[in-house]
């Protein structure tokens, strides 16, 4: 059975669902120059991605665009969620200091003016790599003037100056996934607590009013409707600006399995009647991601 991923590299083909799998979930596969460009500056530059860790299907079309999101702090989680396919374990060291100096330098090499960065989480450390955030932000900041800059981060294990040490470097969007809803959250976010990801969002906004604040949810993991749109008024109620809403993916075998594949037009439906709760905008599609057109998401929430 054919993979529901683009076949990037040596990524390993995620397992046949136990649903066939719809026509609207088929991805073109890109790799052309730019596409070869940023690879190479990627390895050059001893650097992570999100994109090839999580395996998203969007890869190809966002780097052959020259768009990746970093992702910082190594490349070891401290968590094993059930949906992720970043590996998890015990990192072999502290944050490389220099990491933030590569990540600026890899965002002036691709010439970008919207750069999105993100982590594994590093709950080995204190202040769970919150400093190296700050400092990629402040770096990019110093090496191309007028870099809008996303970040997306972790709980922090609500240790709130953590927080506070990424919201002083002013980052332009502070992003935090829910991921799904509470009844799912022991399986889906090991480690995770609904009520904190929530404080966590509604804490950011209010320290920084100019800051726009982002959150996403996979769907298709066995969560109602119901339940899907009680979260969404949860997440709103925080004042959280964007939200983003795609289709979970099973990466692997040993990761949870997809329970069903919801329609475009369902997507369609949590639009609109997310933006009718307050959103200042909420991209919803199937192949949608959290950084999936994150330039474009900013560009309208603050229209």
């Amino acid at each position: 059975m054919s993979s529901p991923f683009t076949i990037i590299g040596n990524s390993p083909v995620p397992p046949p669902s136990a649903h066939p799998r719809p026509s609207w979930l088929r991805v073109k596969f890109f790799g052309g120059p730019k596409y070869q460009e940023l690879k190479r500056t990627m390895r050059t530059l001893d650097l992570h991605t999100v994109c090839e860790s999580a395996r998203c299907p969007n890869m190809g079309e966002c780097w052959e665009h020259g768009t990746a999101t970093f992702m910082i702090l190594g490349n070891i989680c401290t968590r094993a969620c059930g949906f992720c396919a970043v590996p998890s374990g015990k990192p072999l060291g502290p944050p490389e200091e220099d990491e933030p100096d590569r990540v600026a330098e890899a965002v002036e090499r691709m010439g970008l003016r919207y750069a999105v960065v993100t982590s594994v989480n590093r709950d080995d450390q204190p202040d769970g790599g919150s400093v190296i955030f700050a400092r990629t932000i402040t770096r990019i900041r110093e090496r191309v003037p007028g870099c809008r800059v996303e970040v997306l981060i972790p709980d922090f294990r609500g240790h709130w100056p953590s927080l506070d040490n990424v919201l002083n470097a002013k980052p332009d969007v502070l992003n935090h996934n829910m991921e799904t809803v509470p009844r799912l959250y022991r399986q889906v976010r090991k480690g995770a607590v609904y009520e904190r990801s929530l404080e966590l969002l509604k804490r950011a906004g209010e320290a920084a009013p100019e800051l726009s604040t982002k959150t996403g949810m996979m769907l298709g993991l066995g969560e109602t409707r119901e339940e899907t749109l009680a979260a969404m008024e949860d997440i709103v109620a925080q004042g959280t600006h964007i939200l983003t809403l795609g289709q979970y993916m099973q990466p692997t075998a040993e990761h949870l399995p997809i329970e069903r594949y919801l329609h475009p037009d369902e997507f369609a439906e949590f639009k609109q009647l997310g933006e009718k709760m307050g959103f200042k905008h909420v991209e919803a599609g199937p192949l949608v991601r959290s950084s999936y057109h994150a330039f474009e998401q900013e560009e309208a929430a603050r229209a």
